[in-house]
């Protein structure tokens, strides 16, 4: 018998059956559990604030009064896609990355500061 099929036989064995009798499915339930508890507990959620996000990004308009992750106040003058620039004060204009707009003044924030 060669070596390397002498080392595997015990192996394949063990993989076939379980002492306890119970069949081969069973142990890969507890695993299907976690990555099913995972993705609802992790993956959805993220995915549903991210489109939360994207979907109010992309509703922005010139006249819109936001405010960034930052905490800046301004008034949308005009939108790139990439960039917004906000007017900040009388006849002062700033332009930011349309990622940092964080939500609309006087409304709780869309999109959280602290994520990067």
């Amino acid at each position: 018998m060669p070596v390397a099929l002498a080392f595997a036989s015990p192996m394949l064995f063990a993989l076939g059956a379980s002492p306890d009798g119970s069949p081969w499915w069973a142990s890969f339930v507890p695993l299907a559990l976690v990555v099913v508890i995972f993705y609802f507990v992790i993956l959805r959620p993220a995915r549903v604030k991210q489109q939360k996000v994207d979907a109010f990004l992309g509703s922005l308009k010139v006249g819109d009064r936001i405010i960034t992750t930052g905490g800046i106040y301004g008034q949308v003058m005009k939108l790139n896609d990439q960039t917004v620039q906000i007017q900040v004060a009388d006849k002062i204009r700033i332009e930011v990355a349309r990622a940092s707009v964080g939500g609309y003044q006087g409304q709780p924030a869309v999109v959280d500061g602290s994520e990067s």
